[in-house]
């Protein structure tokens, strides 16, 4: 009877370990219809960011990602180079990104990515690459 106890007490500890490594200890909310984004780390809100995301005829999608992966200096392939620094992608060429257009924050003005202030975009990547990919959630709702 021992035996089985500490068999079944060492299970549930390994399915509790499994799910708590599962959860994202770092996610960003973003907002469509307030154009803002929302950084809570262990549950604790860290930041409330203006952004811009997809203009008319560009969506941003909606949805939960984990991020996929980090680029300090990227350019846009698809968008004569543009850059886009401190991109945290998540989703194919989706990316939460700094813009040098910070004038356009806190309304739709991207080809879809989350545009951010250069200092939020650079907090918000270092945060991401502290936490990892995997424990980094992208949340966008409407």
């Amino acid at each position: 009877m021992r035996k089985f106890f500490a068999t079944a007490v060492a299970f549930l500890l390994v399915l509790f370990q499994s799910d708590a490594s599962l959860a994202a200890n770092l996610v960003a909310k973003i907002s469509l219809s307030s154009q803002t984004m929302t950084v809570s780390q262990n549950g604790v809100v860290k930041y409330r960011w203006p952004v811009s995301t997809g203009r008319k005829g560009y969506g941003t999608p909606t949805g939960s990602w984990s991020a996929k992966w980090l680029s300090r200096n990227h350019r846009s392939r698809k968008y004569n180079n543009a850059p886009m620094p401190f991109a945290v992608f998540f989703k194919g060429g989706y990316a939460v990104h700094a813009t040098y257009e910070t004038k356009r924050l806190g309304r739709p003005a991207s080809h879809g990515c989350v545009r951010l202030h250069p200092d939020n975009a650079a907090a918000f990547f270092r945060m991401t690459n502290r936490a990892g990919l995997s424990n980094t959630r992208i949340v966008i709702t409407r």
